[in-house]
Parts: structure tokens; C-alpha cells; sequence
């Protein structure tokens, strides 16, 4: 009987730790989907390699937000991306957004350049100046052969 109660208060350890664990993967990630302190916008691009859902925005290094939806629209062959912004950051109408890398091997992220214009952008509004990604294998190859102009 002693080695089923401490069987009983072994396993309540375990699932309340698992509980814990759950609990603090789900507000990190934001999973709870419980947040409205943000809203969101769009940007389109010819090409939005590295970017996923859930990629970072950044603006000045920090992230002010994340990749909410990616898609292809298949009238303009481009990428519709839709993410983001906490509410604290306001972004000027004539910001850029672009792909970034965080370095040779790591991942890409989106970055914000704001502008300076007197106009922020509200919830569902496109970012209009965008740059994609641009890729390093077709930059090498450029530049193995000779054509990098």
C-alpha cells in the first residue's frame, strides 16, 4: 500500500509539472490567442523565402510583432503576408518592409524601416514599399560566374 501512494504522489509531480510547461509554452508562443493588444497589416512580395508563420518582426532589432498569415495570390503570383503590430508601435505610412537574415546560417525575419511621414498605418492597411528576400546561393552563383554587376 506505501508503494501506491508514493506512485499516486510521484505521477501528480509529473502531470503538474507537465501542466506548467504547457502553461508557460502557451504564453510565450502565444498560443492562447488571448492577446488583442495588436493589430495587423499587409504587405506583398515576389518572393518571401525564410518567412513563416510565426517569423518575428523587428523594427530597430526588437520585435514588435509576428507573421500571422502567408499566401500565394494567384492572380498576382506574389505573396500575400499579413502580420502583427503591438499596439504600442505606430508605423508611419511610407514605412518599408523587408526580408532580412539574421546571418549567413541563421533564420529571416521581417524588418521593419520606418518612415517619416505624419500618417501611421491602421489595422488592416497595406505596407506598400517592400523588398524580398534575396537569395545567397543565386548571389554566389553570380558572383562564381562572373556576371555580378
Amino acid at each position: 500500500m506505501a508503494n501506491s501512494a508514493a506512485e499516486t504522489l510521484i505521477g501528480a509531480a509529473v502531470l503538474a509539472t507537465a501542466v506548467g510547461f504547457l502553461a508557460y509554452a502557451s504564453q510565450s508562443t502565444d498560443i492562447g490567442g488571448g492577446s488583442t493588444d495588436a493589430y495587423e497589416l499587409v504587405a506583398r512580395f515576389n518572393s518571401a523565402e525564410g518567412l513563416r508563420v510565426g517569423t518575428d518582426v523587428r523594427l530597430a532589432g526588437v520585435k514588435i510583432g509576428t507573421v500571422t498569415s502567408l499566401e500565394l495570390n494567384p492572380q498576382s503570383y506574389q505573396a500575400d503576408l499579413r502580420f502583427s503590430v503591438t499596439d504600442e508601435v505606430l508605423i508611419p505610412d511610407d514605412s518599408e518592409v523587408s526580408v532580412a537574415s539574421e546571418g549567413l546560417l541563421g533564420g529571416s525575419f521581417l524588418e521593419v524601416a520606418p518612415g517619416g511621414s505624419e500618417f501611421m498605418l491602421g489595422d488592416g492597411e497595406e505596407v506598400l514599399l517592400t523588398q524580398s528576400s534575396v537569395s545567397l546561393l543565386n548571389l554566389l552563383l553570380k558572383f562564381a560566374s562572373g556576371d555580378a554587376q
